[in-house]
């Protein structure tokens, strides 16, 4: 650790690690709210698509496969159709 000083006890924490601390939590909760903001923009958005009468379980499934690589995908797609060939079901 950085200041191996301020951990030696585990009950006391030196004035510096508890601004430290404090500062860490502080940002994360501030990330915590932007996410939460974000979140609500996405499922308003969602709730667009749907009203315009698109299949929002499918938006998902579509953002879901356009985030994975390309070629990841479709040595998926690949297994998945052995898969489905092997079971009778194309």
């Amino acid at each position: 650790m950085a200041d191996d000083a301020a951990f030696s006890n585990p009950d006391v924490l030196t004035a510096a690690a508890q601004g430290r601390l404090r500062t860490i939590i502080e940002r994360i909760e501030r990330l915590e709210e932007d996410k939460a903001a974000v979140m609500a923009d996405i499922k308003e958005v969602f709730a667009e698509a749907k009203g315009e009468g698109y299949d929002v379980k499918v938006l998902r499934k579509v953002v879901r496969i356009r985030k994975q690589d390309k070629a990841k995908r479709q040595e998926e797609e690949a297994i998945l159709d052995l898969y489905l060939s092997a079971v009778g079901e194309i």
